[in-house]
């Protein structure tokens, strides 16, 4: 029986772990980074060890310093939550070599599956359908090196094509490559961030799959044999090949295809001795006629009696010609199992921990009920390319919900979040804040409650995603269960949630809001005792270049709209302003943040959430930079730098690139001239606003 467990991991995975561990009795360690010192998860646990350091490789990814912690506070079991260390076969032979209990599968069915090349070799063997990947070796002079399986080479292969790492995901090492001729450049650069995201550069290509839904069985398996099947989640709306959404069951999954993608998983969970939860992803071509049908077989009729083993073993019988092929099988618990746990009323940390203890699984698994749906919150922007977002969280609030971190009693609202009120968003971790999970009788209760759930949503401090899930719930085509993994691409959703009109009245909010919170002898500080011109303000909306204006003067002791003109003002305090507007009586929640940037008026109300910068009457001549410069969007460590001082570049050209939160971002000129100064080198880190570099348009000889 595990007595102490020690998460080897951080934020919202590392709380949903204690949760279930202060339910069952088991005390909990945790390990922290500096960045992490006064991190909520730390707090909640019974004892916490220090990781020296910030950045992953220092702490989190170093196996040695988490065994030694495990072993200073007495731990006897490891649980390693996802990312980082989860699937990393060698932290797994390091903690059973220690004498603790690891919870998740064998150290041997993670190495079977760590490898995409390797492991796609062996669904194949096993009968399950893959597409043909074409491998490029790191050390191969030709980048269109021979494939394994099919035995075809990447100049025969058909584009688009589709780089993948293969020692990792999340969209890391992932480039999609439609013209032949880019396919070099693409590799060299899906390799040097597989290197930096996995430890290992060797990537491979498969067919690209232009209209695919991104399906996958949640599979749960013990020491004695025992294989559950839990359904399937559809997390086809993605943004840069990560999930955003996803629900279960998929709106385009018939029972008929339930009952083949069940087989072939159970026939890819037996086939590596797989133990614990786990989760296999498959890829279901939507196209008409599923073109891609018969990529991954050929038609070979070895595989296709493969097939038909697999499903005899797994003891389904389910009719062909699905179109649907293995991706990768996911060693660990998923982001998003909270859907799974809602439908099967199950927790599955839980059942890791039991089968880890040797419990068999008893009998089958329950039925599902109802549908649940989840939404990832990502501290990001967006409008502005999904750049991740540092700061503060200076307020985080949800309405109306039901459980955090466990299991719902009945249909309703989960809320696990990694952040609270006053937390810091660290440029070296994930930009995941949070996840709302809604469990309803019907799709559309679910998603309606979701969608009402986001809307309401307070969440002030740093930029989020928020707005455009609220739009991604509402669209018809997502309400009507059609989309794909392009869908974001295609659908113009990245836009701010409120109007300009509702944004202008929300300026008016925030500059009533502050002039009521400065009063001088009880009077705000627009009064005068005889009349003048009023008081003007001005506010850069998040997400927005142009500032709004608006302007107010004070009648007597009572504060009127000037600009715009329209407003009625029925009531201001320095926290709440109720406007009359279009004939509409609406009332707005108002908090003003003030960082070393300036202030931030964070304005909540029916329609409307959102962070207005106010602009100074008198601003800083130091704030102004070189026109061209090229600004860092976000701290972050230079990777690269692709010019030097002199050189003439095109618009659109990159100039360096930028790595921050897992991720790479290409620093491009915005309009074509001289480079004039590059300011950093690779490995530098810098902070956000830093000028990495002045692009000079030619003949401009200022």
């Amino acid at each position: 029986m595990i007595r102490r467990l020690l998460v080897a991991n951080r934020g919202e995975i590392a709380r949903r772990v204690f949760h279930t561990c202060r339910d069952l009795g088991i005390e909990t360690v945790a390990v922290f980074s500096d960045a992490d010192a006064d991190a909520p998860f730390v707090r909640e646990a019974d004892r916490a060890v220090r990781l020296p350091g910030m950045a992953p490789d220092e702490t989190y990814l170093r196996g040695d310093l988490i065994v030694a912690a495990a072993r200073e506070s007495g731990a006897d079991a490891v649980h390693p939550g996802y990312g980082f260390l989860s699937e990393n076969a060698e932290f797994a032979e390091q903690v059973i070599a220690a004498g603790l209990t690891w919870v998740g599968p064998p150290p041997e069915a993670i190495a079977a599956m760590g490898s995409k090349i390797a492991a796609k070799r062996l669904m194949s063997e096993a009968g399950v359908p893959v597409l043909p990947q074409f491998a490029s070796e790191p050390d191969s002079d030709d980048p269109r090196a021979v494939a394994h399986d099919p035995p075809d080479t990447l100049a025969d292969a058909a584009f688009p094509l589709l780089i993948k790492a293969s020692a990792g995901g999340g969209g890391r090492g992932m480039r999609i490559v439609r013209d032949p001729d880019d396919l070099p450049a693409q590799l060299e650069s899906a390799r040097d961030e597989a290197q930096s995201a996995f430890g290992d550069p060797t990537v491979f290509c498969e067919p690209y799959v232009e209209t695919g839904r991104h399906i996958e069985m949640q599979v749960l398996a013990d020491t004695h044999g025992n294989v559950w099947l839990l359904g399937e989640r559809d997390c086809s709306i993605q943004r840069r090949h990560q999930k955003v959404i996803e629900e279960s069951p998929s709106p385009v999954v018939t029972p008929e295809l339930r009952a083949e993608l069940t087989a072939a998983a159970k026939a890819a969970t037996k086939a590596i001795g797989y133990v614990g939860a786990g989760t296999v992803e498959f890829l279901l071509d939507v196209s008409p006629g599923g073109q891609m049908r018969n990529l991954g077989a050929k038609e070979r009729p070895e595989l296709q009696s493969r097939r038909e083993g697999a499903r005899e073993g797994a003891g389904e019988t389910a009719r062909g010609g699905d179109a649907f092929f293995f991706l990768e099988m996911n060693t660990r618990l998923q982001v998003e199992h909270p859907v799974t746990e809602c439908r099967f009323g199950l927790d599955l940390v839980a059942m890791q921990i039991a089968v880890a203890e040797g419990s068999p699984l008893d009998g089958e698994p329950p039925e599902p009920r109802g549908h649940a749906i989840e939404a990832r919150v990502y501290a990001e922007d967006p409008a502005a390319e999904w750049q991740p977002q540092t700061g503060t969280v200076h307020r985080f609030g949800v309405p109306d919900v039901d459980a955090r971190f466990g299991r719902l009693l009945s249909y309703g609202l989960r809320l696990d979040s990694g952040v609270e009120p006053g937390s810091e968003v660290s440029p070296h971790y994930d930009a995941m804040l949070a996840k709302l999970v809604t469990w309803g009788p019907t799709r559309q209760a679910a998603v309606r409650r979701l969608g009402a759930a986001l809307a309401r949503t307070e969440l002030h401090g740093v930029r989020t995603n928020r707005d455009l899930l609220v739009r991604v719930l509402d669209h018809p085509e997502f309400r009507a269960g059609d989309f794909d993994t392009g869908f974001l691409e295609r659908q113009d959703l990245r836009t701010p949630l409120a109007d300009d009109r509702t944004t202008h009245v929300a300026a008016l909010a925030a500059a009533l809001a502050d002039a009521a919170s400065r009063r001088v002898g009880g009077l705000p500080i627009a009064w005068r005792n005889v009349r003048s011109d009023p008081l003007v303000k001005e506010f850069v909306a998040e997400g927005r270049d142009e500032a709004v204006g608006v302007s107010y003067r004070c009648d007597r002791d009572r504060l009127v709209a000037v600009e715009p003109d329209d407003v009625e003002v029925l009531d201001v305090s320095p926290g709440e302003v109720t406007l009359a507007a279009d004939g509409v009586v609406r009332r707005f929640a108002v908090e003003t943040t003030r960082e070393t940037t300036g202030e931030t008026a964070w304005v909540d109300g029916p329609g409307v959430h959102v962070g207005l910068r106010r602009v100074p009457r008198l601003p800083d001549p130091a704030a102004y930079v070189a026109t061209g410069a090229l600004l860092a969007p976000m701290p972050g460590v230079v990777v690269s730098v692709a010019v030097a001082d002199g050189e003439v570049v095109a618009e659109g050209q990159t100039v360096l690139v930028l790595e921050a939160m897992k991720m790479r971002h290409t620093i491009a000129a915005t309009e074509p001239g001289v480079v004039t100064a590059v300011d950093v080198r690779p490995g530098q880190q810098v902070e956000a606003g830093a000028v990495l570099a002045v692009v000079t348009p030619e003949g401009d000889e200022t």
